[in-house]
């Protein structure tokens, strides 16, 4: 059955949220959120400026989606953006968001050319010929730009293309310069209808004044023994299947059960050292073999600095620089979670590894505020 989102849903969430903020004359931008993960992009644009309000948003992940209901309401629609768009009327919207998966094109491990998650952003152009918004943006990561698949993006607004009305500007952004405490640098492609004025890049706010990882902690106990989410909290999905929560961010201060060998080498790493700081005695072999190469891996994250891109595998210090400045741990899903920008009172579902996929592949919230205050200007 067909069905659509209602402004009158959508205006009601965002009401309940941020009433204060309202003004009663002021115009409402109606916002859809395409492979909207926990909801970061949508955290930014109610943060940057009240007037937006979601009509609908569409995830597969279906912890990452219940998370997003929890915080935003029953806007939210789970499953594959290509089974939606058979059964759901796209809504008229003023402006498109959206982060098709970009693991094919990472520069983090093997980029394939043929995985099928490059295809996402194609489901993401059909649905923005469909809702005819004034403005859309896509964020993905900075190789998507060289991938063949840019090019046909870049073909398809051309004249007789389904993206025709349309005008791409891509930039390259570094959530840091935007308030955020993570050196996180990403593609925005602002799309503009043609009819519209072209918005420019986002102000850059904190370019000489970067928010450091010690000020983004600030407050966060440093010691830390709880391993487990609190029990016997679950949500009920529509099939009857259970999800663990919901949790605060602040519940979400939790370690792991490290090895004996994995302890030795935290305490061997000094402030801000890293691998190459072990003794011989304490390095995997792979380690011994290769003397250069990523001074991150088993590195401690600088008190004066941002951190390094928060990855979904951020609780394990052999995949980046995610070891706790002073304490011999990795970072906790809470220390992630603000280092990304969530609010400490946002709700998570899911296991312990399904919400650090969520924080990991959330939009920093800053950047996604600073896109937000640019649009708002203009629509």
């Amino acid at each position: 059955m067909n069905r659509q989102p209602t402004p009158s849903h959508a205006l009601a969430v965002g009401a309940t949220r941020y009433p204060s903020r309202v003004r009663a004359n002021e115009s409402t931008i109606q916002v859809l959120d395409l492979f909207a993960g926990a909801g970061g992009l949508t955290q930014g644009l109610h943060e940057s400026s009240a007037r937006y309000r979601v009509a609908g948003a569409v995830e597969m992940d279906r912890a990452a989606a219940e998370t997003y209901k929890q915080v935003f309401g029953e806007v939210m629609h789970q499953g594959r953006i290509e089974d939606w768009l058979q059964t759901h009327t796209v809504p008229d919207v003023d402006l498109v968001v959206g982060g098709p998966p970009c693991q094919g094109f990472s520069a983090l491990g093997r980029q394939d050319a043929d995985d099928a998650r490059n295809q996402m952003w194609r489901h993401y152009a059909k649905t923005v010929a469909l809702a005819a918004p004034k403005y859309f943006v896509l964020e993905n990561v900075p190789q998507f730009l060289k991938s063949p698949e840019f090019q046909i993006f870049c073909k398809i607004t051309e004249t007789g293309g389904e993206l025709a009305d349309y005008v791409l500007t891509p930039h390259t952004l570094n959530a840091a310069d935007y308030g955020a405490p993570q050196a996180r640098k990403r593609v925005v492609v602002i799309g503009r209808h043609r009819d519209m004025e072209d918005p420019g890049e986002p102000q850059k706010t904190h370019v000489d004044a970067h928010v450091t990882v010690g000020e983004a902690l600030r407050g966060i106990k440093a010691h830390v023994t709880e391993q487990l989410l609190p029990e016997g909290r679950f949500i009920e999905l529509e099939d009857g299947k259970m999800l663990p929560g919901e949790f605060k961010t602040t519940e979400l201060h939790l370690t792991r059960n490290f090895e004996q060998l994995s302890l030795d080498r935290f305490a061997s790493i000094p402030i801000g050292g890293n691998r190459f700081d072990l003794p011989d005695e304490l390095k995997a072999p792979c380690w011994r073999r290769h003397t250069t190469g990523s001074g991150d891996v088993m590195g401690r994250l600088h008190s004066d600095r941002p951190s390094v891109t928060i990855r979904t595998e951020f609780f394990k210090p052999e995949k980046g620089r995610y070891l706790h400045p002073t304490e011999n741990r990795a970072i906790t899903h809470f220390e992630a979670a603000r280092l990304q920008g969530f609010p400490d009172d946002y709700k998570w579902v899911g296991s312990k590894t399904a919400i650090a996929k969520q924080i990991g592949n959330a939009v920093p919230i800053k950047l996604a505020s600073a896109i937000g205050t640019l649009l708002s200007r203009h629509l």
